[in-house]
């Protein structure tokens, strides 16, 4: 699961949810991919090196591998979100930093704070808000549907046990 539950006990109990997108694509599978690609795109150069035929080839493979080099560093920059929502006896704190770099903050009343989860009617299956503090804001839309409802679970539990404990 893209997502880290910590419960900190102190003097008050504190719990932090971190969530970020899963990436499939790790820097050493970047690498591979790319140097395969090139491998298996200069294999039919080999037969017309030297020829004619070989500069006319040569600069639309190469256009090939940069954008497919571009695609996938943009793909990889996009993924960098970090979803911290800090729950507390007093309040809900959560901080989204999006990829380039912005920060985002909700606070509100772990009392008035509302969870739900929309099912088919949000921007993707099993959409989660927190609404509160006269905002409604999402969490952990990156994630897959099953990891949604999981969290989902987890989350309601969290904030029944906050709310039930004086």
């Amino acid at each position: 699961m893209p997502y880290i539950i910590n419960n900190e006990i102190g003097s008050a109990k504190v719990t932090t949810i971190e969530l970020w997108p899963y990436n499939s694509l790790k820097p050493k599978g970047f690498v591979v991919f790319l140097g395969a690609t090139f491998a298996l795109i200069a294999l039919p150069l080999l037969n017309v090196l030297g020829t004619n035929v070989f500069w006319g080839l040569f600069p639309f493979l190469f256009l090939t591998l940069l954008g497919i080099w571009f695609a996938l560093r943009k793909s990889l920059s996009d993924r960098q979100i970090l979803e911290q929502l800090t729950l507390c006896s007093d309040e809900l704190l959560l901080i989204r930093q999006n990829p380039n770099g912005e920060q985002k903050e909700w606070v509100c009343s772990p009392y008035w704070a509302k969870l739900r989860m929309y099912d088919k009617d949000g921007p993707v299956a099993n959409y989660i808000t927190l609404t509160g503090n006269g905002r409604e804001v999402e969490l952990g839309s990156f994630l897959s549907e099953d990891e949604r409802k999981e969290l989902f679970k987890e989350l309601s539990y969290l904030l029944s046990e906050l709310i039930s404990k004086p």
